[in-house]
């Protein structure tokens, strides 16, 4: 199941720019371990699903896994081969925009070594450069 809004206000909106450095979710809340962006950039929900699974079994469905980034920004795209104008296309995905020292994933109630191992390999499927944080 991909991450995706209820409902939404608009229904397309512009991209906008990223900010080089966040300073509001660079914290764990939640959990012992977790993993934290070192650059800026869109993750799509695709990509999150892709990290969520790699890492949920690595830690083989035990302890507490918790995302913090979810994917509200919608992103329209065209069909191939058709003209240019006649407006914004219709929505593809859903992402979420990322600034650097964002923290994407945190886990507890895993032994740190199966932690660290299990969030490698879910920083892997991301787009964004990662680092683990204690």
């Amino acid at each position: 199941m991909l991450l995706q809004p209820k409902k939404t206000k608009y229904r397309k909106i512009q991209k906008g720019k990223l900010a080089k450095f966040n300073f509001r979710s660079n914290k764990l809340k939640f959990g012992t371990i977790g993993l934290k962006a070192t650059k800026s950039g869109t993750i799509s929900s695709r990509q999150i699903e892709a990290a969520r699974q790699a890492i949920v079994r690595k830690i083989s469905r035990k302890g507490k896994l918790w995302i913090r980034a979810f994917p509200s920004v919608p992103i329209t795209a065209k069909p191939t081969e058709v003209r240019m104008g006649k407006g914004k296309g219709a929505v593809s995905h859903w992402s979420v925009k990322v600034n650097a020292g964002a923290i994407l994933f945190e886990i507890y109630g895993i032994a740190q070594n199966v932690a660290i191992a299990a969030l490698k390999t879910g920083g892997a499927k991301l787009p964004v450069n990662t680092i683990i944080l204690f």
